[in-house]
């Protein structure tokens, strides 16, 4: 409100000065509309629901709505938004679903698995991806000192990077032969941490268990038992000993590295190359009932995203996401991320400028061939029980995924200036077949079945 209202408060002031001291008409008019440009390029849409509660995780990828909020970009769509942390995943879904929350920074698999049929069900849509990667896997001290006689060196002597799973192979099986279980943690059944530690970990051949209809633990024939912790509190548990690593967004990999408790091993950008991870989603019937402010409140994020990928932006990105009522982590933890390196081993920092992505790549735009990747995931791993046919995936993404919101949204930011037609994407909604995975295997989001059929780990269908 206060950038909104110091705008007005200018454009008043300079508007009164001129007509007071005199000169031309044509003079006048034209400093006016100059004024009226500097104040906003926004065209405003009838917006149905002006005030709005949103809710978020405190992760480093809840930027857009930190940023959306601070500079003044929801008020410049006539939306007046409270932005409040809440305590879990599941907190988060419940009470968006109940109504509680009119939208969310959410786990990109919870509005699918909410529309495939696993866990809670209820009709959720996405018009706005949030970022691309953000994520690593951590493991504890102990653990990394066992593993890391395994990892190639450089000449320069550091680990060879990115360290696949094969690593860790060896120290599970010492674990298993003293007859304990090697736990890892994750943030949420349907997070994309728990698929892609499951892929990190199935790719060098290690079982990361699977789910039935009566087991929804995940934990069957499991190699490695994962087990739910909230993001917040992954560095506490760590250092507990109650698990041995971990997968999670950021801060809380840098956190383990700040705090000389553990030791990231892999990001999720060596896992799968600019993978989408979280999004921004509304119930169906809210979108259905306030259409215009569905789009409005899309648009504000798009230039969101785009103001934090503009070079020089993201140290005052750090210093509002280290506010208390965001994310609320030290600076210095949240830098080491969001400014384009990334701390392994403490001392080890290296060059990452794509950890952290929220407008380059087409990241906001909501790609079908995204949200397929996680249905078949769900049904690798037996979060969906039975074996469906191929249109079935495209069928149903097609009721969650919502590009249509975000084009109306983003060519009303072409026609304002905010953003070059050219950033919109001509697509169908389909990436291009990919082999950027650890493990090389292609995904083509238009073969499903061939995709799941490829893993030797996970159910095979026909």
């Amino acid at each position: 409100m206060k950038s909104v209202l110091k705008k007005s408060a200018w454009a008043l002031s300079v508007s009164l000065l001129l007509f007071s001291c005199g000169g031309k008409d044509s003079k006048k008019k034209a400093v006016t509309e100059d004024i009226a440009a500097n104040v906003s390029k926004t065209k405003t849409l009838d917006i149905e629901k002006p005030q709005l509660t949103f809710g978020f995780i405190k992760l480093t990828d809840m930027a857009p709505l930190a940023i959306a909020k601070e500079k003044g970009f929801f008020e410049d769509e006539g939306l007046f938004v409270s932005v409040e942390a809440q305590s879990n995943w599941k907190n988060v879904l419940d009470r968006v679903i109940d109504g509680q929350l009119d939208g969310s920074h959410m786990l990109a698999g919870q509005p699918i698995a909410a529309g495939a049929g696993f866990g809670r069900q209820a009709e959720l849509v996405t018009a706005f991806s949030m970022d691309l990667n953000g994520n690593g896997i951590t493991v504890s001290n102990d653990v990394w000192s066992k593993m890391k006689a395994n990892v190639p060196m450089g000449e320069d002597g550091k680990p060879v990077h990115p360290i696949k799973a094969d690593a860790l192979k060896p120290v599970i099986a010492d674990y298993k032969n003293s007859g304990k279980a090697f736990k890892m943690g994750m943030v949420f059944p349907v997070s994309t941490h728990n698929y892609e530690i499951r892929y990190w970990l199935a790719a060098a051949g290690i079982h990361p268990g699977m789910y039935t209809a009566e087991n929804v633990q995940g934990q069957i024939d499991a190699e490695v038992l994962l087990s739910v912790t909230p993001p917040p509190q992954m560095p506490a548990t760590l250092e507990a000993g109650t698990i041995y690593g971990y997968c999670v967004g950021e801060p809380w990999n840098q956190q383990a590295v700040f705090k000389g408790i553990g030791v990231p091993v892999v990001t999720n950008y060596d896992i799968w190359k600019n993978n989408p991870e979280k999004v921004f989603v509304m119930t169906k019937k809210f979108v259905e009932e306030n259409p215009n402010t569905a789009i409005a409140v899309t648009k504000a994020l798009i230039r969101a995203g785009k103001w934090l990928d503009e070079p020089g932006n993201r140290a005052e990105a750090v210093k509002i996401l280290s506010m208390p009522q965001y994310v609320g982590a030290d600076e210095v933890v949240l830098a080491n991320s969001m400014t384009g390196t990334f701390e392994f081993e403490k001392g080890d920092k290296r060059e990452m400028p794509d950890f952290n992505v929220f407008y380059k790549y087409n990241a906001t735009y909501p790609f079908y061939s995204d949200g397929i990747w996680f249905l078949t995931q769900m049904r690798r791993w037996g979060q969906i029980p039975e074996a469906k046919p191929a249109d079935w995936y495209a069928e149903t993404i097609k009721d969650i995924y919502r590009p249509d919101i975000w084009k109306k949204a983003a060519t009303l930011l072409v026609e304002e200036g905010y953003i070059p037609a050219s950033d919109i994407p001509q697509t169908d909604g389909y990436k291009p077949a990919t082999t950027d995975f650890i493990d090389g295997t292609s995904y083509d989001a238009k073969d499903p079945i061939g995709y799941i059929n490829s893993f030797k780990i996970g159910n095979k269908d026909k």
